[in-house]
């Protein structure tokens, strides 16, 4: 049985193909206030964000089409990252995920507190 390349076909696995980075989502919800710049991106992740790690997801993303890498001739160097029209179109996809994961949230509460009272 032949498998299919669905990447393109279907919406579900070409989202999921796209935002396959452990941090790009979150990347992306970073970027939905407005440009920043790397150092400043870096801040805001959790500790175990390695340089190169947010380096490759950056790229990957740029590749992708859904940030967009803005380079200002100056010294020092100036590097600033924003999200791309593509990408503002997942705002909306953010907003709706953070209200799922806080409902998730409140949920994984109530099922700790009533683990709590059985024991």
């Amino acid at each position: 049985m032949e498998k299919k390349n669905l990447f393109g076909l279907c919406p579900y696995l070409t989202s999921q193909k796209v935002l396959n980075g452990k941090w790009s989502m979150y990347i992306l919800y970073l970027l939905m206030d407005g440009p920043i710049r790397f150092n400043e991106l870096q801040r805001k992740m959790p500790e175990e964000m390695t340089h190169t790690t947010l380096s490759r997801q950056l790229k990957f993303l740029e590749n992708e089409g859904l940030i967009l890498r803005t380079e200002y001739a100056q010294i020092p160097p100036k590097v600033e990252y924003s999200l791309s029209e593509i990408g503002r179109k997942f705002e909306s996809v953010l907003d709706e995920l953070e209200k799922w994961g806080n409902d998730y949230i409140a949920y994984l509460n109530k099922e700790e507190k009533g683990d709590m009272k059985n024991t």
